[in-house]
């Protein structure tokens, strides 16, 4: 693969065993789809862009030839309070992001969720087909509505099928998800499933009406693999870095300067225990330093933690500062460079929500033409 200024590292072939594994499970398939997306809900920070965004540009590069197709997912957005009137500036801000990690438009569909009216559609179809206790038995429905109380709203607890519908609408055949996903991702294919026991195929080449998607994980992960996956938060290292932590210093954001990149890495929270060593029960936040270190280099945690044995915590934190912001800062230029014009990035969602439709179109057909909607 080739390298992208600024982007965390991934490994050669990182996809190719399940992709392999896919093709021998499944009937042949005419081409490769990857779908994934992402809320417009705060700047990306180095968790998501480690964890997924640099494995979207990866797969830019990737062996296979296939069809990428990236959604800002503003409908996702809506399940928890947002402003209106800053919706249109968050979707262009969280494409600006996609851009500046490295993807290019021109060889992937970027696009508004929102902007092709069938994810809706197609999501109040399958939901006329999902038993009410597949979705009340999702773990992240408990854990928001937990958090919601009275709050909770149809959104929430029909989330998944929204995602799944983003997926099946592509026909995809494999989505890059984290392990807290997987459970959404089990739920597509059931859905899936239960649409085409129900209604069969009418399709000319015989083929399932929805495609069933494969998740695109490392098999066996490496320690960069591994790294990649489990960036936590800064200020409480048991907890993952998140956008929705009130805390700012808690995450180091894309576009952060190089004195905020510092600044919140001085401030992590370590130990005082002397030296520096990996021990995610006894050592979660120097840990999670040397992941960090790990993630935005070219060295595993194990070379890592035998180079910076001696060092103590504070010039620990220094050195994984410079190597962060020798990662990061190009990254947050080119952000801000696309950010400064709108009309490019409006020109870059318009034209990919025009190839999604004309994809969507295809599957939308067949899904009412055995439905009985046409």
């Amino acid at each position: 693969m080739s390298s992208v200024l600024g982007r965390c590292r991934v490994p050669r072939g990182a996809s190719a065993p399940l992709l392999r594994r896919a093709a021998s499970s499944s009937a042949p398939r005419a081409e490769t789809r990857v779908f994934s997306g992402i809320q417009p809900t705060g700047t990306p920070h180095l968790g998501n862009y480690c964890g997924a965004l640099a494995q979207w540009v990866a797969l830019q590069d990737a062996a296979a030839p296939a069809t990428r197709l990236f959604a800002v997912v503003d409908l996702h957005a809506l399940t928890v309070p947002f402003s209106a009137a800053q919706m249109p500036a968050q979707v262009r801000g969280m494409t600006a992001a996609l851009l500046g990690a490295g993807l290019d438009p021109k060889r992937n569909i970027l696009f508004r969720q929102s902007d092709v009216a069938a994810h809706a559609e197609l999501a109040w179809l399958l939901s006329c087909l999902a038993p009410l206790g597949w979705l009340q038995r999702m773990t992240q429905f408990k854990q928001k509505a937990l958090a919601a109380r009275s709050d909770c709203s149809l959104g929430l607890l029909a989330y998944p099928v929204l995602m799944a519908a983003d997926i099946l609408l592509y026909r995809a055949t494999h989505v890059p998800v984290g392990e807290d996903q997987l459970q959404h991702l089990e739920l597509t294919r059931m859905l899936a499933a239960t649409f085409n026991d129900r209604f069969g195929s009418k399709r000319a080449d015989g083929r399932e009406v929805l495609s069933k998607p494969f998740a695109l994980v490392e098999e066996q992960p490496d320690d960069k693999q591994r790294a990649l996956a489990r960036i936590m938060s800064l200020r409480d290292p048991t907890k993952k870095m998140s956008k929705s932590d009130p805390a700012p210093r808690s995450r180091i954001e894309l576009t952060d300067s190089a004195d905020d990149i510092r600044k919140k890495l001085r401030k992590a929270t370590t130990d005082a225990v002397a030296g520096i060593s990996y021990d995610r029960e006894a050592r979660p936040g120097v840990s999670n330093l040397l992941d960090i270190a790990s993630a935005v280099s070219d060295l595993s945690v194990a070379q890592l933690e035998a180079q910076y044995a001696d060092y103590s915590t504070a010039a620990f934190k220094d050195s994984v500062a410079d190597a962060v912001i020798a990662k990061i800062c190009p990254v947050g230029e080119r952000i801000r460079q696309y950010e400064a014009d709108e009309s490019y990035l409006d020109d870059v969602l318009a034209a990919g929500a025009d190839q999604a439709s004309e994809l969507a179109a295809v599957t939308m057909k067949d899904v009412k033409d055995v439905m009985g909607l046409a």
